[in-house]
């Protein structure tokens, strides 16, 4: 097994060599080399003390030196270089409550918490695998390394990375680990929301998100997102549908790109319906409303899992417009309007939320909604490539132009400005200073 390790990568591992230690390319670059992936970072292990490693190098930083941790920077660019080390007890489901130096590599490998990620290079040496990580890989299996309890117990957030890896390489979940979630699961309330929603993420924007299914099946969304394990037991016993309220969303997320926002507006379009669901007297279930309620239930998780304002914004906005004109014709009128109170900036994304989510209903009326929606795709390209006005920085007049024209600050010149675009999203072509005054200001 030859790995090509970046010459910056190599400098390190030569110089620490040279100076009589041991120094290999450890982790997750080793496991992403080997299946033809490009590392994002490098990581290098070593029997070199932390003050020995900085006594090597001109420009170190001690980002994690408590526990063996130096960044050397080379070029302005950092690789964490760290001692081979054994954690001790961990106290808090995440973090050890202190480690102890050793000089033997395996016992720092040891301490890792997947078999593909327990893996380390260098040239002289080649791949040292002391747990069948090669095995695991050509198996396609997520393994822990040692006993899968005592890994989950010492930092709880492994069980979400296990199944954010699982998604991430298409890889199944060993047994032992499987069931040693399943218990452990519960520890995942100590881990902060923000670590949560990282890991979340990953696997959500993963090429496949649906092993979200995986999480629900061994209790973790029951920790993580409860609101989704009601999706998953609530019916949608309708002609429009074939599939549970979950197993409708986690089929949703397969149809759109793998972006944060739009993985997170599919896992949240639906999350109301147990909320609003009604069954009529023939059996058939309805969510009136549902949008409304989602918009309003995916903002209070995203706020819960500590995420951005901007991602809130808009993935809540793409709930709550997401079945919006369904049964609507599109005129080019109806969809400068629909722009103008939806957003310009995430338009096109809720066009492909509107044909993810059809594409997980039944095939009752399919290619009918899905003309409807290419209709609506039709306008609105359009619209765009006029360079139509859809709203007020648009406009050909602006509030100085009023002002200077005569008409007071005030509230009612913001009321006028609002009359010009109303007329303007009907009639785009009277979008000129000249129209626009004779119009409202009988100008002429």
């Amino acid at each position: 097994m030859v790995i090509n390790l970046p010459e910056k990568v190599k400098y390190i591992i030569d110089r620490i060599s040279a100076a009589g230690f041991e120094a290999y390319a450890v982790g997750g670059c080793i496991r992403d080399s080997i299946l033809g992936r490009e590392p994002s970072d490098w990581d290098i292990t070593t029997s070199a003390r932390p003050e020995q490693v900085k006594a090597l190098f001109n420009r170190t930083v001690d980002t994690g030196i408590a526990h063996g941790t130096v960044t050397v920077m080379l070029d302005r660019e950092g690789y964490e270089v760290t001692t081979y080390r054994i954690d001790g007890v961990y106290e808090d489901h995440r973090h050890p409550r202190e480690v102890q130096f050793t000089s033997r590599l395996v016992e720092d490998l040891q301490r890792r918490d997947f078999t593909v990620n327990a893996m380390a290079y260098n040239e002289a040496v080649g791949l040292v695998d002391a747990f069948d990580g090669m095995g695991d890989i050509r198996r396609g299996v997520i393994r822990c390394v040692g006993r899968a309890g005592e890994r989950f117990a010492e930092d709880a957030l492994r069980i979400l990375r296990a199944l954010r890896f699982s998604a991430q390489l298409g890889y199944t979940i060993e047994e032992e680990t499987q069931q040693a979630i399943r218990r452990l699961a519960p520890s995942l309330a100590a881990i902060s929301a923000e670590r949560i929603a990282a890991e979340l993420v990953k696997l959500l924007v993963s090429p496949h998100p649906d092993y979200l299914r995986q999480a629900y099946d061994m209790g973790v969304t029951a920790v993580i997102l409860p609101e989704l394990d009601r999706c998953m037991e609530t019916p949608q016993n309708h002609p429009h549908h074939c599939y549970t309220v979950g197993e409708h969303i986690l089929h949703s997320l397969d149809n759109v790109p793998g972006v944060k926002d739009m993985r997170l507006a599919m896992l949240l379009h639906d999350i109301g319906k147990p909320r609003t669901l009604e069954t009529d007297a023939e059996g058939i279930t309805h969510f009136h409303g549902h949008p409304a309620v989602s918009a309003e239930m995916s903002e209070e998780i995203l706020r819960r899992m500590k995420f951005d304002n901007e991602t809130i914004a808009t993935v809540r906005r793409l709930v709550e417009f997401h079945d919006y004109g369904n049964d609507v014709k599109p005129t080019p009128a109806i969809v400068r309007r629909a722009m103008n109170r939806i957003g310009t900036d995430i338009f096109a994304k809720l066009l492909i939320v509107k044909k993810a989510d059809i594409g997980a209903q039944s095939s009752y009326l399919r290619r009918e909604k899905l003309e409807r929606v290419e209709a609506w795709e039709r306008e609105y390209r359009g619209i765009v490539a006029r360079g139509q006005c859809i709203s007020m920085k648009d406009l050909a007049v602006g509030g100085r132009d009023l002002i200077a024209a005569g008409f007071e600050p005030g509230p009612g010149l913001g009321d006028m400005l609002q009359q010009m675009l109303e007329h303007v999203l009907e009639v785009p072509e009277d979008n000129t200073r000249e129209m626009l005054f004779k119009i409202f200001l009988k100008v002429t």
